[in-house]
This record gives C-alpha cells, structure tokens and sequence, in this order.
C-alpha cells in the first residue's frame, strides 16, 4: 500500500512571487513551488518534493541502465590528487576544480567527473579478458566550482550525475557498449517525456573519437544546436563540418586585378573599414591572431563571421589555444594590431576557413598601420596553411549532408556519450591478460546523464502559465487530491486518498486547515502532479472532480468512478 501525504505535514512553503534572482522558467517554477532553496550561488537544498523527482528520475535511470548489464557501484566524492595528476586534468581543469588539503598536507579533489577512478577501480578488480566485458555505473554527486552558477539547478557548483564507463577488450566490444548506451539512453528520456535530440558533439577534455550529446530543446538552454529541416542531420555547432568546396566571397568578381594598396586611417575593425569603403563586411577578410601552445598562429575568415573558439581548439588539442594580448604585439613589427593581413606575414602560420579558398579576393589589412589592401588573392598573394572549419555556425548556413539551409535551436545537455578509447587505459596501464596468453589493452567508453538537470529540462518543457506540470513517471505523486475547506469535503478527501493509496497510487492531499480553497487549487496547480481530484461542492453526493492538470479537462464524477479511473 502506497502512503498518503497530508500537506498539512509536508514541509511545503509556496510563493506567489518569483525569485528576484531568478532569470529561467525552471528555476522560477521550481523555487516557488517548493521543490528546491538556495543555499549559496550554486548549491541547493532538493525539498520534500524535489526530492521525490529528483528519486524518480534516478529510479527510471536506474532502471535502465541495470537492463543493458551495466553494474550500479559508488566512488568517493572525495579524491586524491594522484590519479588527476598523471591523467593531467589536476592541471587541465584549472579553476573549474576544488581544490582541498587535509591535515597532513596532502592534496584532494572534490570530483567533477570519474573516469580516472573508474579505470583504477577496474584495474584492480579485472584481470582477464574473461573479466570483461564490464560495465559501471553510478549516481553521483559532481563538483564544479563554475565562475557564474545560474539557471536554478541547470548550471550548479554541486550537481547529481549519472555517469557510466563500459571496458572492452576490442573496438567492436566498445561499439556494442557504445550502442547499448545509446539505446539506453532513448528508453530512460523517452520514460522521463523529455523531448530530445541526438546530436553530434564534440569529444572536449573527455578525449577520445565518437560522441554524441542528448539535448533537450529549450528558450532557457546554454547550448546551441543545428537542425536540418529536409534531412535527420543534427549537431552541436562546435561538431558542424563544411566542406572544403568555398563559399565565393570575392569582392570584384571572378577575375581580379594586382593588389592595391588603399588608405584606410582609423579602420582597425571590420565594421570600420567596411562603412569607410562603402562595401559588404563579407568582401573582407577577418584575421585573428592567437596563440596556440604559446606560438603566433593567425586565422584568416570572411569578416561578416566569427571564429568559434571552441571549434578551432577541438581542431588543435591537444594544444592550448589563446587570445593573444597587447604585449605579444611588442618586438613584432610585422603584426600591426587591426591591420593585420595574410600577404608577407613571415613564420606564423596561417590558418583558414574553407571559405577563404584558392581564387577567392579579398580587402584586408596591408600589414601597416592605416592601410588596407583589396584584390589580394587567396593561393596569388598568400598561401594557407591548413584549411579548418572555424567559423560560429549562423542560421541558414547548408546542412553538411543535403545543403538545405540549417535551423538553429536552443537545448540544455542532458547527456553525453563518448567512445573514449584506451586514453585513460595508457594513462594508468590497464591491461589484461588477453586469449592469446599477452596483455591486452583495454579500450573504453563513457556515458553521461545529467540527473538534476533532467529536473530543469523538465521542468522548462511541460511548464504553463500557472506552474509545473510534470510528466506522470517522475511527479511526486500520481494524484493531488484537494478538499474545497468544509469539514464534510475533507473527510472525503481523506477518505478517497486512503482509497486510492491502498490501490497503489502515490497520493498527495491538501487537507490544509484554515487555508482558503482559492490557494488550494493555486498551490495544485504550481505544483504540477498530473491528476487534480477535487472534493468540492457535491461532496455530499459523493461526486468529485477530476482535473488533468496537462490537459485542463474536467469531469465530475462519483468517488467509485474516480478510483476507477485513476486506477486503470
């Protein structure tokens, strides 16, 4: 038998008002429903309420991930510097991580992601390829000291994660691992009601070669995706490939004269020079100048769009990319800052948009201050050395696979699959003794979900006008059951929720003394369980209301109906 839960003993304090700090629907809704508090910028307490939904959503991971074989264990939140240090993520991680010492001086971590005590963990435990296949999961808390937490629970410094690794003695094994996740993954938000996309991704900091991130469409996400109208194509834009085939950008058409020398005092932007000689930024060349593992790299792409930095990085990891500053400037006169141009720069690589292709002309800085040159033609008057696809993917651009123009979207990441490979197994040796009698490599994958930010995603999608409306899996109750206020509408509520609670359901009843029937029925709709049940006017008759909360439909019946219904 399934338990009632009275409102008048759940530690439950609604708000009428939102958060002033809060810019996201989730983190509005959820505030002022009672499911979360802040504690400090980052870090919440999870409710009675949110509990329960942050539980069910675990259940239904849980659920699934324990029907592909994978194994449920748990790692220390707490970690020792050692095993980040030799995958070099102490480092790498920089600010991100939390940082401690205990009393003897020793450093730790608090935890942002386990791939390095998972691997450890089956180094110790698998010695033979009859140990493996293997697959570990768990449910964790993750550490990241984030420069600006925002969104509510969406980006926290403390966060709940599903994480999982699958260990494979061959690429084929990891593939198969790899698939059974990703189907995994399709039941668990198809369970949840998210709608979602699969996308490509980049791999990032994880390493390794297949990924692909799981988002949730909505106004409140910090990812940007690219959808194809016409074809199934999707994609992370940091993952999204143009072909080399240019887009013509030439500013005098296709046969171009000398380069010419132009006057053009005060234009160290694009938007300057572009309004001083009367012509299209996308006749221009933009060149940006970084610094890849501390050496001068420039980046030539059309002026009327942006590098992103984050796909050039992925282009060149391992190597660190940076903005370069005004002192990288001193002793370089052949960098002038703001007219810097491709022609006659010497020994700094140069770097371009396969939109900047052989024949194409160009307006761009002159390499001196105050003047511009035009017709200076790419594979002519420079050459490029490496063709990489860098620039902020725009609305309209072709799609990879049919060309029709690409939709951009707004999604929150709510998982992340990766084939990782054997990174980690080289970094701390883990092998095993394989069928032929020799050590064998194991190769690895690694398999996120984001189980608090589920909440969020959730939260964000079903949301109306008058509060939460979650999906039935992961409510905190199947039925909210309200008495009107008189004393006879009570004990009919109560009456009807024992019922309901003996056939199974999780009830809960707003049985509030002294509380009006207007904030009743305010409170169950922020609140957002499914199924309203309300005890009202023909309590007498034995005749209830029931509401769907999703749906707005109403209908009265008696309480035999009622349970009938609800209990189908």
């Amino acid at each position: 038998m399934a338990q009632v839960q009275r409102m008048s003993r759940l530690m439950v304090k609604t708000l009428r008002d939102d958060p002033a700090d809060a810019e996201t629907l989730s983190h509005k809704l959820l505030v002022r429903a009672g499911y979360v508090r802040r504690n400090a910028a980052g870090i919440w307490t999870w409710l009675p309420l949110g509990k329960k939904v942050l539980d069910n959503i675990s259940r239904v991971v849980r659920e699934e991930m324990d029907d592909i074989g994978a194994q449920e264990v748990l790692l220390p939140a707490l970690l020792p510097k050692e095993a980040y240090e030799a995958s070099g993520r102490w480092e790498e991680y920089g600010d991100l991580l939390f940082r401690l010492k205990d009393r003897k001086g020793a450093d730790y971590l608090l935890g942002p992601t386990h791939e390095e005590i998972f691997t450890q963990t089956v180094k110790d435990q698998c010695t033979s390829y009859k140990d493996l296949p293997v697959m570990l999961y768990q449910i964790q808390v993750k550490y990241r000291d984030e420069a600006r937490p925002r969104s509510g629970v969406l980006r926290g410094r403390e966060f709940h994660m599903k994480d999982s690794y699958s260990f494979d003695t061959t690429d084929e094994g990891l593939a198969e691992s790899y698939a059974l996740h990703r189907a995994a993954y399709q039941k668990i938000f198809a369970r949840l009601g998210l709608d979602y996309r699969i996308v490509s991704a980049v791999s990032g900091a994880m390493g390794g070669s297949a990924s692909e991130e799981f988002l949730a469409p909505a106004a409140a996400g910090e990812d940007t995706f690219v959808d194809c109208p016409a074809c199934d194509y999707a994609a992370n834009t940091e993952a999204v490939t143009f072909s080399a085939e240019a887009v013509a950008a030439a500013y005098d058409g296709s046969e171009h004269g000398p380069a010419e020398e132009l006057d053009t005092p005060d234009t160290p932007t694009i938007e300057t020079l572009a309004d001083h000689l009367g012509v299209p930024a996308s006749a221009t060349l933009k060149n940006l100048l970084v610094k890849v593992d501390g050496e001068i790299v420039a980046v030539g792409i059309p002026g009327d769009r942006e590098v992103d930095l984050g796909k050039l990085g992925e282009h060149l990891a391992p190597a660190v990319v940076e903005l370069v500053t005004a002192e990288d400037f001193v002793g370089r006169p052949d960098l002038v800052r703001g007219y810097v141009g491709p022609q006659g720069l010497e020994k700094v690589r140069y770097i371009a948009d396969p939109r900047v292709a052989a024949g194409t002309a160009w307006i761009t800085g002159a390499n001196k201050q105050d003047k511009h040159a035009k017709n200076v033609v790419a594979g002519r008057d420079f050459e490029v050395d490496d063709y990489l696809d860098v620039v902020v993917v725009e609305e309209g651009d072709p799609c990879p696979n049919c060309g029709t123009g690409l939709k951009l979207d707004r999604a929150i990441e709510i998982g992340h699959i990766f084939q990782l490979g054997r990174k980690y197994a080289d970094t701390f040796q883990l092998d095993v003794l394989g069928q032929q009698g020799k050590p064998v490599r194991v190769t690895m994958g690694s398999y996120g979900i984001g189980v608090s930010r589920a909440v969020a995603a959730l939260a964000e999608q079903s949301a109306d006008d008058k509060g939460l409306c979650w999906p039935a899996e992961i409510a905190p109750a199947d039925v909210h059951v309200v008495a009107a206020g008189k004393a006879l509408q009570t004990e009919l509520a109560v009456e009807v929720s024992e019922k309901l609670a003996a056939a199974g359901l999780r009830v809960l009843v707003d049985e509030r003394p002294g509380v009006s029937p207007g904030v009743k029925f305010t409170d169950a709709e922020l609140i957002g369980v499914p199924k309203i049940l309300v005890a009202g006017r023909r309590s007498a008759e034995g005749v209830v209301e029931l509401k769907d909360r999703r749906t707005g439909e109403r209908e009265e019946l008696t309480v035999d109906e009622a349970i009938a219904r609800l209990t189908a």
